[in-house]
């Protein structure tokens, strides 16, 4: 929809039609086809619904893939289609990017270890013990460039789908307008986890019916405002 955290000089954005447009056609649809008390659902639950064949839809990170495709957990397994996160022909799709990564704490006494352990963990024999004991399905998705073109890899339903998803996420160039940060769906500064946290609790709050989206979205603008001022931006 166009929405972004911060323009180009750090100013709250919530106060923008983007941002409106945003939250009401996000309220109104899971309203209308959600399930009940939708509010509360993280991705545990959400899973739970789709392998039971109660969720139509769920957009959620390329990772989830194989649990709706195991036939030992899905009643959908033969049923799934996978396709990009959604946009509204703005040029900017939804896609959900973390931070998942394997990281040394610099005060660590086992730093050699460490690495040792990181290299395996992401290395061509790692997964191919993966996948001689789970199946190709549940290697891991995100570690090496390689893996998209191994030919038993490829005939995973989803394979093709999580290159395309991965490549398609830009942090450096996250939103249709221009923004100082880098992330997608985040933002990377120390700041963030506070101002966002509060702001995850007004939507949830509207989403649950406590308050109107144009509640959440004013009180949105104004604890991030603070924030951000108090940090000095």
């Amino acid at each position: 929809f166009g929405a972004r955290w911060f323009d180009e000089d750090w100013n709250a954005q919530f106060d923008t039609e983007a941002w409106a447009n945003t939250t009401n056609f996000y309220k109104d649809l899971m309203d209308e086809s959600g399930p009940a008390g939708y509010a509360s659902n993280g991705f545990n639950e959400n899973l739970s619904m789709f392998q039971q064949g109660k969720c139509g839809m769920w957009i959620d990170a390329t990772v989830a893939a194989s649990f709706v495709t195991n036939a030992d957990d899905s009643t959908v397994a033969d049923k799934v289609g996978f396709a990009l996160a959604p946009d509204t022909g703005l040029g900017k799709r939804s896609n959900w990017l973390w931070a998942w990564a394997l990281a040394i704490p610099a005060g660590t006494d086992n730093e050699g270890a460490a690495k040792e352990f990181i290299e395996w963990a992401t290395s061509k024999a790692y997964i191919e013990l993966v996948a001689s004991e789970e199946g190709w399905a549940n290697v891991p998705p995100g570690a090496r460039q390689s893996l998209y073109d191994n030919p038993s890899y490829q005939e995973v339903p989803f394979a093709d789908m999580t290159l395309k998803s991965i490549l398609s996420a830009d942090p450096l160039n996250p939103t249709v307008d221009p923004v100082p940060y880098v992330g997608v769906q985040f933002v990377a500064i120390p700041e963030f986890a506070g101002f966002a946290t509060e702001v995850g609790q007004e939507f949830s709050a509207a989403l649950a019916g406590q308050q109107t989206a144009e509640e959440a979205l004013e009180k949105a603008q104004a604890l991030t405002t603070d924030a951000m001022e108090a940090a000095g931006y």
